[in-house]
């Protein structure tokens, strides 16, 4: 087989390879782009629930929930970055040497680090920082806030709403840490 018979099917599975991993990307965005709106309604039904019923321990039922959602918000948002990156760094650089002369300067899917160049993009990630702080941890701890204010509960529901109050921060402190740029990808061994 000629080797530009040979690069041609390589490139052809590189397209393949790329299609197949920006459709998980694309149902990956739209999975976590509908967290924040079912974080927001869980939000809500749990708050109107519990001031209905003047039961202010309904309110724990919001911090694990918002950890839930927020973790798997999280999860998903890292896949989202690590499939840009891995298509950036590895799948394009990749498929530019099978379909050219090494050292044409060509490069392939350009869109994904062209948009990264955007003037306001840090300006974006810190502000969408803040509103997933306030969706996945705010929200729930100020209801555990009420719920010790309202100074009902017996030690153990206490103690349960210290474990939940641990277990935003430590899912604050993961969303603040995820939000740092993603560092070159790892090369295979």
């Amino acid at each position: 087989m000629a080797e530009h018979e040979r690069g041609v099917g390589v490139g052809q599975l590189l397209l393949a390879e790329y299609q197949t991993v920006k459709d998980e990307q694309k149902t990956r965005i739209g999975f976590r782009d509908n967290l924040l709106y079912v974080t927001l309604a869980a939000a809500a039904a749990v708050i109107a629930a519990a001031a209905q019923a003047e039961q202010p321990g309904m309110l724990l039922a919001l911090p694990p929930v918002c950890v839930v959602l927020g973790w798997t918000y999280l999860v998903n948002d890292e896949k989202i970055s690590a499939i840009g990156l891995y298509v950036r760094d590895e799948l394009g650089p990749r498929l530019a040497a099978q379909l050219t002369d090494p050292g044409s300067g060509f490069t392939t899917f350009g869109w994904e680090a062209y948009h990264r160049r955007d003037a306001r993009r840090r300006s974006r990630k810190a502000i969408q920082c803040v509103v997933d702080l306030v969706a996945f941890c705010a929200v729930p701890l100020a209801a555990l806030v009420v719920f010790w204010a309202s100074g009902e509960g017996g030690g153990l529901l206490v103690g349960m709403s210290v474990l939940e109050a641990l277990a935003l921060l430590g899912l604050g402190v993961q969303v603040v840490r995820y939000t740092r740029p993603a560092g070159p990808a790892l090369t295979p061994p």
